[in-house]
């Protein structure tokens, strides 16, 4: 089983762009599914792109367009490219992996976007 460390985040205009990384140790984190949530104070954990072992990438409808993620298998790294950020993506980013029965989280990094 696989552990994951964001980093990345930061204080950004809006407008700006920031990569978020996660990056996992241990073994089989090219069959995981790596999927980037986001959860904003008072609201739910939600979404926001994920990535298959295989396959299309998927995005929450608030990002598509902005937010682009990928993977780099040989550095076990996954990573969210944020573009033309807005006061509303504020919030802690969460990486989550996948694969089987395994369910992994890392401990989040916080993404803050004001002027």
């Amino acid at each position: 089983q696989v552990q994951l460390v964001e980093s990345g985040g930061g204080l950004v205009q809006p407008g700006g762009s920031l990569r978020l990384s996660c990056a996992a140790s241990g073994s089989g984190f090219r069959f995981y599914t790596v999927a980037w949530y986001r959860q904003a104070p008072g609201k739910q954990r939600e979404l926001v792109a994920e990535i298959p072992s295989a396959g299309r990438s998927n995005y929450a409808d608030s990002v598509k367009g902005r937010f682009s993620i990928s993977r780099d298998n040989a550095k076990n790294t996954a990573y969210l490219q944020m573009n033309s950020l807005k006061p509303e993506d504020t919030a802690v980013y969460y990486c989550n992996g996948r694969w089987g029965v395994v369910d992994t989280w890392g401990q989040g990094t916080q993404v803050t976007v004001s002027s």
